[in-house]
């Protein structure tokens, strides 16, 4: 919305709007170049004219929209990016692996574990469920990819996002009885070292 109003104020006439690429009807002049550069800058978005750099953009775009979508990975990536943006897959990942420094194959991973996390944290899935929306041919493929990115299995980073959420209730109920403690030390002569508040803020 915004790139179609920054177009409109320039009297620029586009074509397509789509995955943040445009194309123009008539010859940009360098000046009509800079105000739009100066406008979308100021949106905090980038004008992009190289066109390896944009088909870069377009490749991670594609990636990213996938990953995150809502319904289930199931799709070959590789096909996709190649149907998607007219160009051989060899092309696009050489090109990608050239200005990116990483392959195609380690930014889906990067994105799919990252993707994984948050589907942990959010609780509504067994770990089997998210193997099967991700596309994975099994659990165990998984687990040995999110180990390999964050060294620690999908169940025990489950396991630690149990223990470093614990519900406000508890710690309130945690918090009184420090407070019980406090007030009867006065008439108490030995009271623990330790509490199990102590504790919990020692795992988050």
């Amino acid at each position: 919305m915004i790139v179609k109003q920054e177009l409109k104020k320039l009297g620029l006439h586009y074509i397509i709007v789509e995955l943040g690429e445009v194309e123009i009807m008539e010859i940009i002049s360098d000046e009509q170049i800079t105000l739009l550069k100066s406008s979308l800058h100021n949106w905090g978005l980038e004008l992009m004219d190289d066109k390896r750099a944009i088909l870069i953009e377009l490749i991670k775009d594609l990636i990213i929209e996938m990953i995150y979508s809502d319904e289930p990975v199931k799709t070959n990536m590789s096909h996709y990016l190649s149907e998607q943006l007219h160009h051989d897959y060899s092309a696009l990942a050489n090109l990608f692996s050239e200005v990116q420094g990483i392959t195609i194959e380690h930014f889906i991973i990067i994105h799919k574990v990252e993707r994984i996390k948050e589907l942990i944290m959010y609780g509504e899935l067994s770990i089997s469920e998210i193997a099967w929306k991700m596309n994975y041919s099994s659990l165990a493929h998984l687990s040995n990819q999110f180990k390999k990115v964050t060294g620690l299995s999908p169940i025990h980073f489950k396991e630690l996002k149990n223990k470093r959420r614990s519900p406000i209730e508890e710690i309130g109920e945690i918090k009184q009885q420090e407070s019980k403690n406090h007030l009867s030390s006065k008439t108490i002569t030995k009271i623990p070292s330790t509490s199990n508040f102590g504790q919990l803020r020692a795992c988050s």
